[in-house]
Formats: structure tokens, sequence, C-alpha cells
């Protein structure tokens, strides 16, 4: 899970994950949360008051995948084990948890979920005091405990948690205005929830913002999440919102961390889009902290043209959700996210939150009374094409630098280029961006020969 030249890390760039049974396995679960308790217990005694004596608390929350089941077992009898008191929310979204483990003062909090991952998949992630993600420097020292054992002969004690899903519910309610009438009223919106964590909160918050709601991936049966639904398939919420004649469709995946949406006619909105309306929207109302947002050097060119004609900064960090929340808590800003959807908005909440996304999407577009497809509009989105080229990334030299700036010859300043190696796999990952889509075809057509080339030794 690491790039290239780097040591391997047991955490990649969201947790650990794994094939269930297979690489993640019960017993590396139990592990991993004693290593956890060991780090993140002994850095937060916060919990006198809550009525646990001087034990560390944590908050375990899990997607409906059937291997959720153990590996959820196998993380509680471990942190238990080590001292800690757990609380168990059950299915919930992952930012619930994040939202929990500060509401309920948690010294951490844990969730086992892979995401948008198939179903044979799943993981586990940590949440910090505050339900902030963990930097790379503690997510070290969980796995350089993992050899030893717990020697506590205290042993935390285990709740059902489920009915403080009610306070992350509230909570989302609450970060939208107050007005003579439910920000959501008139709207006829389909949701799909992926068949994940998000299928009953997602329609009682829409419902209760005053949408008339059609859910579609709401019947998770732990082996159908993300199956050609939710955010990386939006074939069927496009289908689903014309059939049924909604104002717009709203697909989560499968943790409800992201989210995308589509409009009247069943076109799509990537995250650039919905970040657009966002951004531009709280500029408006004075409370985008430092005119500024926080994305990744994936974002399309069409957005930072859009940011710029609104008079918004564009601050660009490595692809991943943890370097645009750094980034954001470093320089104090409200607002950050990827093309993928996963949108952070710094006011509300510690990390990406496909509900309240949604909230606040559909919010601004009813305040205005402007249909979604015209929201969309306000960015020109250019053509991307994305390349992987096997290889060792390693091997990425001085070469490297001249391949691009033939490639942004190419594009005569209208586009984007972007080499990068993956955090994954044996591959580099190449992006073009232009305003043309044949253009960006040949470009990257070319700029792949140029790596492949070049790793061949020609």
């Amino acid at each position: 899970m690491a790039e290239a030249g780097q040591r391997s890390r047991l955490f990649g760039t969201d947790g650990v994950r794994g094939v269930a049974g297979d690489e993640l396995t019960a017993s590396l679960a139990l592990n991993l949360s004693v290593a956890a308790a060991a780090v993140l217990g002994r850095a937060e005694a916060r919990h006198g008051e809550a009525g646990h004596g001087a034990r560390p608390v944590a908050v375990v929350g899990r997607d409906p995948r059937a291997s959720g089941e153990f590996l959820e077992a196998a993380v509680v009898a471990g942190l238990a084990s080590a001292g800690v008191d757990v609380l168990r929310l059950g299915v919930i979204p992952t930012p619930g948890v994040a939202f929990l483990t500060g509401a309920l003062n948690a010294s951490f909090g844990v969730v086992i979920s892979a995401s948008h991952n198939p179903a044979a998949d799943n993981g586990i992630k940590f949440f910090g005091p505050g339900g902030v993600k963990l930097p790379d420097a503690t997510e070290d020292a969980i796995e350089a405990r993992l050899s030893e054992a717990a020697t506590t002969r205290e042993f935390g004690r285990v709740s059902d948690a489920r009915a403080v899903h009610e306070l992350y519910l509230d909570h989302l309610l609450a970060t939208l205005p107050e007005q003579p009438q439910p920000p959501l009223a008139g709207l006829r919106i389909v949701a799909d929830c992926a068949h994940g964590a998000a299928y009953l909160i997602a329609p009682q918050a829409l419902r209760r913002a005053g949408a008339e709601v059609i859910t579609i991936g709401d019947e998770p049966d732990g082996l159908n999440i993300n199956e050609g639904c939710g955010s990386t398939a939006l074939g069927a919420l496009s289908a689903a919102v014309v059939e049924y004649g909604a104002d717009a469709g709203i697909a989560f995946d499968g943790d409800a961390d992201r989210c995308l949406a589509v409009d009247a006619d069943g076109q799509p909105l990537d995250g650039d889009q919905i970040m657009t309306v966002l951004a531009t929207g709280l500029k408006e109302a004075g409370r985008l902290a430092g005119d500024a947002v926080v994305v990744t050097v994936m974002s399309n060119q069409g957005f930072h043209m859009a940011m710029r004609d609104a008079g918004i900064a564009v601050i660009e960090t490595p692809v991943g959700d943890k370097h645009v929340s750094a980034a954001m808590r470093e320089g104090g800003y409200v607002l950050g996210g990827e093309q993928s959807g996963h949108i952070i908005m710094g006011e509300h909440a510690t990390t990406g939150d496909g509900v309240l996304t949604s909230l606040q999407l559909l919010a601004a577009v009813n305040r205005h009374g402007v249909p979604l497809a015209a929201a969309a509009k306000m960015m020109p989105k250019y053509p991307q094409v994305l390349v992987n080229v096997p290889g060792d990334a390693s091997r990425l030299g001085p070469w490297t630098d001249e391949a691009v700036r033939r490639a942004e010859a190419e594009l005569a300043g209208d586009g984007r280029v972007l080499v990068r190696p993956s955090g994954t796999e044996p591959k580099i990952r190449l992006m073009i961006q232009a305003r043309d889509a044949a253009l960006a075809e040949r470009v990257v057509g070319q700029l792949a020969e140029d790596v492949r080339r070049a790793l061949a030794g020609q």
C-alpha cells in the first residue's frame, strides 16, 4: 500500500484494507485493535465524567458487509481485552462515527468498512479524539505495536449505542439554515444508498429536511453493497430520476462519506461541480474562510476556471482526502474535497460526509430556485482521460519532466497534465485534461508511449 521506493506499510491511504478473511483476518483485526488501544487509549483519558472511570472509550461502527460482523466482533474483543470501553454503533455511515467520536467525548473511533470497494473487501480505520483522521506517524505507531500483547487486567465494558444515531441525524439537520419552510420543500429526490451504511439515515435526513424521497439501493443483504449502484455506478440512479420525474438524484458510496448527484435529466455531477456550488454559496454568505478551497491535483481544469472567475483561491494537495483534511486544518479552510464526491465541510464535519453534502447541495439550489442542471453549468467541465502504465515508479526521473513539458506544449496552456505513482499498485498514473476530448486522448496516448519507452530503457 506504499508508493514505489517506500517501505511497505500496513496502513494505506484510508486505513487497513484487504480481502476479508484473506488479507484482513479476524486475528489481524483483533491485534490491530489491541495496538490501537495502546496508542490511542493512552493519548486521551478524558472519560471519568462519562461514567467509565479512568478507562478510555472507543466508538465502533461498520457498514453492512457480511464480513463486518466477524471483524466487528474481533475489533470489539481486542479493545475490551486491552481495557477500552466500547460503544457499539452498529451499521452507520463513516462520518457518523467521526461525529460521534467527538460528540460522545470518546478517545477514538473505529470504522469497519471498505467504502466503495466490492463486498469481498473490508477495512479498518481509526479516528482520533474529536473525530479527525490519524496522521501517518500515529498509524506507524499503531503498526509498531502489533507484535506486543495487551497486559491490562482491567477489561473494558461493551455497550450497545445504536440509540445515539439520532444525535448524528439531529446534527445533520441542524447544519441547514432556519427558514419559514423546510429547506428541501417541494423537491422530489431519488436517493441511491448503495445498499450501504446510509440506507436508513440518508432517506430519514432528506425527508426531515422536507423532500419527497424515493429510495433505491436501500436493501443491504451483506453481499450487494456497491453492486451496480451508488456513487460508483450512477446508471441506476439516472434511470430512476427520469422514470419518477424527480428533480435530482443523490448517490452515496458504501460507507456514505461520498456523494455524487444527477440532475433531472439524469446527467451526472461530480465532486468538482458540487464543490463549485458549495464554494460560491459560502463565499456569497461570507463564510468561506480565506476565500479559498482545498482540492487534490486531480481536480478538473474547469473547476480552477470557475474558482478564478468567482474570486476563490484553490489550494492543491496530493491525492487522498487525508491530505485535503490536513491542509484544511493547517490553513483554517472550511471547504475541500475530491472529484469522487468526498467533500469536507469544515464548519460541520471533520471528514467527508455524503449525507451532509447532499443536504447542503440540495438546500443551495432550492434556496435559489434553480434546477441542479443550471448549477452544474457553473463549472465548464474539461474532458479528462486517465491511463495506467505498469511499471516501477521509482524509475521516474528527469525524463518525466521533459515528457510532461511536451504534453503541456501540445495543450498550449489550455489543460492539465499529471504523472504520479500509484499508492496501491506498481503502476504510473497519467491524467490529461483538455478542452477538446480528442486532443486529450491524443496527448495522453503520446505521454503513455513516452513513459513506456523510458521504463524500457529506450
